[in-house]
């Protein structure tokens, strides 16, 4: 058995603050730098293009996750990635001020990707190793919760805070670095408390007698079980196309509120950019995620899976009539968009319980990661090229409205793409059973948060 400290005994000495480290890199970097770049000038092209990159870490992170094993410990790797972290929003902060920003900045989050992808999995890693099974139980909805507040606050709160700060100083590269300044600080903050908070256990070391060999025969061997799996071509289909309407969204929707209304946008302020999306439509994904979650345990996944589509796809209409219509009212803005964020948090319940359905069986919890990455593939590509198309469709104009049309006409694409949604639904196949009162809800209905899970990702030594 393992040493019970102090700290064990009081989870809530660092859970929380462990579960905001982990979500605040993750919305600086796919967040922030959106509208950042946007408000400094940056083209929809370049910003979707490079932004895009930024996501990599995400999706490569099961291929190095098993050697983190290999190394030190968990709470190593914790607090040295929380360290790291810090100096990766410093050198955004000193070099954004520059000439060369563009460059220099993109190295730096990519660095500090990297150490947040390094730092989610040992984080997930030692929460699985320092909590018994009840307590484990007891706090998912705890890290969820802090989570969901370091989603508010990272797309909300300082989105807010920067506008603010591009007001008063007039100097945007002045107010983003001070924004990632105050991050730098916070992290280094957060590695000294967790020096002295987060939990020793005997369970938290590295793995011995065990060689880099072994590690890469056994996930290359475990790799080839899961495209063993059956009906594999179909399951991957589905996991790479079933969001790709939002995919191709994510990357636009900043820049649409904050693109002048002559140029086809919205014309909000950062700070309103913040409100509307960071917040009311967080707030939005988040109940329907809920929701999606409470209904597929009464009805089951199957049965709810082409509602869950359509949840999903159809709402983006909202973004097709905010760009034609161009409504002035801050209301308006937030209505559409809390209903859009609404429809894709309850349609998103259900493409995260497909990809626990097709997980089940041996190596069980390796699969899921594998398709958790291939998630991120399918979020991460088309994102990266919907500034090529919307910059390549801006040349026509449909409506002889007098106003420039690229958003109208990307958001009815995205509408159309919805079919490749519906198309991918057709073809998966699911017990009739699953999902219905089952304890998968329970454990994963409070973690679909925009495709970001809290995934048990320990190595396949550490499972036996």
């Amino acid at each position: 058995m393992n040493k019970i400290t102090r700290t064990q005994k009081t989870p809530w000495f660092w859970i929380p603050t462990l579960y905001i480290a982990e979500g605040l890199p993750y919305f600086a970097v796919n967040t922030l730098t959106v509208i950042m770049y946007t408000n400094m000038g940056v083209g929809l092209s370049d910003m979707a293009f490079f932004t895009g990159w930024l996501y990599l870490p995400w999706v490569i992170k099961p291929f190095w996750s098993p050697f983190i094993d290999l190394f030190k410990t968990k709470r190593w790797w914790i607090l040295s990635m929380q360290f790291l972290m810090a100096l990766g929003m410093a050198g955004v902060a000193l070099f954004l001020p520059g000439s060369h920003f563009f460059t220099m900045t993109l190295i730096f989050f990519w660095l500090t990707a990297f150490f947040s992808a390094t730092h989610d999995v040992s984080a997930d890693g030692l929460y699985l190793l320092a909590l018994d099974s009840h307590q484990q139980a007891s706090f998912v909805g705890v890290r969820s919760t802090f989570y969901r507040i370091a989603s508010i606050a990272g797309q909300g709160g300082l989105v807010l805070l920067a506008g603010l700060l591009e007001t008063k100083l007039g100097d945007i590269p002045g107010a983003w670095a001070y924004i990632f300044g105050i991050l730098s600080f916070f992290f280094l903050l957060l590695s000294v408390y967790h020096f002295f908070t987060l939990p020793r256990t005997d369970s938290d070391t590295s793995i011995k007698g065990v060689t880099r060999h072994t590690v890469i025969k056994d996930f290359f061997k475990t790799f080839g079980t899961f495209f063993q799996k059956k009906d594999i071509l179909v399951a991957l289909t589905f996991i790479l196309l079933y969001r790709f309407p939002e995919a191709l969204c994510i990357k636009i929707i900043q820049p649409f509120l904050l693109a002048s209304r002559d140029t086809g946008g919205l014309g909000l302020t950062t700070a309103e950019a913040g409100f509307v999306n960071g917040t009311i439509g967080v707030i939005g994904l988040l109940l329907g995620g809920i929701a999606g979650g409470v209904a597929i345990s009464r009805s089951g996944l199957k049965k709810l899976l082409f509602p869950m589509a359509a949840s999903l796809t159809l709402p983006c209409i909202f973004y097709c009539l905010l760009a034609m219509f161009q409504p002035i009212g801050l209301h308006f803005i937030s209505t559409a968009v809390f209903i859009e964020q609404f429809g894709y948090g309850f349609g998103f319940s259900a493409y995260m319980m497909y990809l626990l359905y097709f997980s089940k069986g041996e190596s069980a919890t390796s699969h899921y990661a594998f398709c958790t990455a291939f998630m991120a593939i399918g979020m991460m590509v088309p994102g990266m090229f919907a500034g090529d198309i919307i910059e390549a469709i801006d040349k026509y104009e449909f409506f002889a409205t007098g106003i420039n049309q690229g958003y109208i006409n990307f958001f009815w694409l995205v509408v159309l793409t919805s079919t490749l949604t519906f198309l991918v639904c057709a073809f998966v196949k699911i017990d009739p059973t699953f999902g219905k009162k089952s304890k998968e809800i329970k454990e994963f209905k409070t973690d679909l948060v925009d495709g970001q899970e809290f995934q048990p990702v320990v190595s396949q030594q550490n499972q036996r």
